[in-house]
């Protein structure tokens, strides 16, 4: 039976325990969120000893099934001071999973400035001293600890934004070739980590095997259907390994929903320019590479190498979210800016969703110019170097918008809205204000029958039918998320019928089980229940479920305006 591992960053201690049945068969997001619900007061600091950071696989983490490789990471958000779960790649989740490892724990906090690393072995956990560490970057600290701890190591580590508590920090992992450009960005849970003087954990699971299977020939023949289902389908199968998540940019564009100019209209007249199309030119004519997976068993891979003009390593992981938050949000055309403006989120330890709106904050205050890519590349420079104005943009979009006197900021529970318009993708706009984690649009991916049609056609312009699309999509990503799935599984399953099975079939094999699609169905559920108590123990109320006073504008080139009375969003979390 996998053991939790509980460490106090006060002590130095660490203990493994035998999960509680509250904790018991649980993964991923439904462990990390049922860890803070019944944990950490709702009320407390979210930089104080009282709140807890967990990493947990997901339930498949660890089996051969395919893209089963992602990690939840949770704690109460410094950034929206209400939950958060933050789901990152990269090769630490199975490693932890075949050290028998159902989730880390880090609770308390030192009493001194001395940062540590924490080593997790086989037979061993130790704490280092890590203060010789302070001010590395992201992407030195990966090489260098993969010299001194061993080639393919899995690594977690905080930059210095993490090292500041800065409320945009994201926690940076190790990719399979030791690039720092898988993160659990949203949230500011790097600034919980800092808080605990934790630098990095290193997971080393040399010596060890897969997790046992209850039954390994009926596992070997739901994975091999799950693959093919994968692999075979349009999104999933052709666009994301072909373009990357990039793909995206000229089909929202078309559609009219990419916010541009801090969500003025739905149009930027340079999406060509910063396309997945340009980007994956770019990366052949530079000797990048165009598809990789983000761990080890993925095989939709939409990840990538993206190379300077020289033909040098610039940054992995580029993601739509990153171009457009910098790109059309900001009106910065030149995709190397943008890469650039990634790999130093990357280096220092940053979310690039929320520090790209904060950019285009900092223009709309008149901090930079709009469309200034080289400004925006000094003026997030400032967050490394720990100058007033970097901990400013270090501290996001509502807190820019603060110190600068802007009254236009796209924020819901302080979180920034990501690159989809709300006004003309209605069913993401339902989960931006009704998700427990803030503005997020991996909680509820209405994208999917808005523009894709994937899992059916719903218009996106209007509002029928859209909040009950947005609310069963938000309960089968919680479940996603538990099951340690990457989200873009969600494509194949949304128009298969057999989708859900498979993932059904494979759990029960691997655990002995008898669960049904019901119960997967009751787990998502059971997730979204616990993230909204926790919420309401904090503090919030169906006040918070709204979207700024900005989206009631009219918006081209739809001319559709946000018109969703409070009572209707309820609905999204009325179970």
């Amino acid at each position: 039976m996998a053991k939790i591992l509980r460490i106090n960053t006060k002590n130095k201690t660490a203990t493994f325990e035998t999960p509680s049945d509250e904790y018991k068969n649980l993964g991923g997001r439904a462990l990390t969120s049922k860890i803070v619900l019944r944990e950490v007061p709702g009320t407390c600091h979210p930089l104080s000893r009282d709140n807890k950071l967990i990493f947990a696989p997901g339930m498949l983490t660890g089996t051969p099934a395919a893209n089963s490789g992602r990690m939840s990471v949770g704690a109460k958000s410094p950034l929206t001071g209400g939950i958060k779960e933050s789901n990152t790649g990269g090769i630490m989740s199975q490693k932890l999973a075949r050290l028998g490892i159902q989730a880390i724990i880090l609770e308390d906090k030192p009493d001194d400035d001395a940062y540590s690393i924490i080593v997790i072995t086989k037979d061993s956990v130790e704490f280092l001293p890590a203060n010789e560490y302070l001010g590395v970057l992201n992407g030195d600290m990966m090489p260098r600890l993969w010299e001194r701890f061993g080639k393919h190591v899995g690594v977690a580590s905080i930059g210095p934004a993490g090292e500041q508590r800065l409320t945009s920090a994201s926690i940076q992992f190790a990719d399979p070739k030791g690039h720092a450009g898988r993160a659990a960005g949203r949230g500011g849970l790097g600034a919980v980590m800092g808080s605990k003087k934790i630098k990095a954990i290193v997971v080393n699971d040399t010596d060890t095997d897969r997790p046992s299977l209850h039954d390994p020939e009926a596992f070997k023949t739901a994975n091999k259907k799950w693959g093919e289902l994968l692999t075979g389908h349009p999104v999933s199968g052709n666009g994301l390994p072909a373009y990357g998540t990039a793909v995206l940019v000229n089909i929202i564009n078309e559609a009219g929903a990419l916010p541009t100019k801090n969500f003025r209209s739905g149009r930027f007249d340079h999406a060509q320019d910063i396309s997945g199309e340009t980007l994956s030119a770019n990366i052949e004519k530079r000797g990048g590479i165009v598809s990789e997976g983000c761990h080890p068993g993925c095989v939709i891979k939409c990840s990538q190498c993206y190379h300077d003009k020289d033909g040098n390593f610039l940054t992995s992981g580029f993601e739509y979210e990153t171009i457009w938050a910098f790109g059309a949000h900001c009106l910065i055309k030149d995709l190397d800016d943008i890469a650039m403006l990634d790999r130093l989120c990357d280096d220092f330890g940053l979310d690039t969703i929320e520090t790209g709106v904060t950019m285009g904050i900092a223009m709309e205050g008149g901090l930079i110019p709009w469309g200034d890519g080289k400004a925006a590349i000094e003026l997030l420079k400032k967050v490394g170097t720990g100058e007033p104005m970097g901990k400013i943009i270090g501290n996001g979009a509502a807190f820019t918008g603060q110190a600068l006197g802007v009254d236009r900021i796209p924020v819901v529970k302080r979180q920034a809205l990501p690159a989809y318009d709300p006004r003309a993708v209605k069913a993401v706009g339902v989960t931006y204000a009704t998700s427990p984690m803030g503005a997020d649009h991996t909680a509820g991916y209405g994208v999917c029958q808005n523009i894709l049609h994937v899992g059916g056609t719903i218009d996106p312009l209007k509002k029928e039918f859209n909040v009950g699309i947005s609310k069963d999509l938000q309960v089968a990503t919680a479940a996603i998320d538990a099951a340690g799935l990457c989200l873009f599984v969600a494509f194949p399953v949304l128009d298969d019928a057999t989708g859900l099975q498979l993932i059904v079939d494979m759990l029960n094999a691997q655990s002995g089980l008898s669960l049904t699609t019901d119960d997967v169905v009751a787990l998502g559920i059971s997730i979204l229940k616990d993230e909204h108590e926790f919420n309401r123990l904090a503090g919030f109320t169906q006040k918070d479920d709204r979207l700024p006073d900005m989206f009631k504008e009219t918006f081209p080139p739809h001319n559709t305006t946000w018109d969703f009375t409070d009572a209707e969003l309820q609905e999204a979390k009325t179970f």
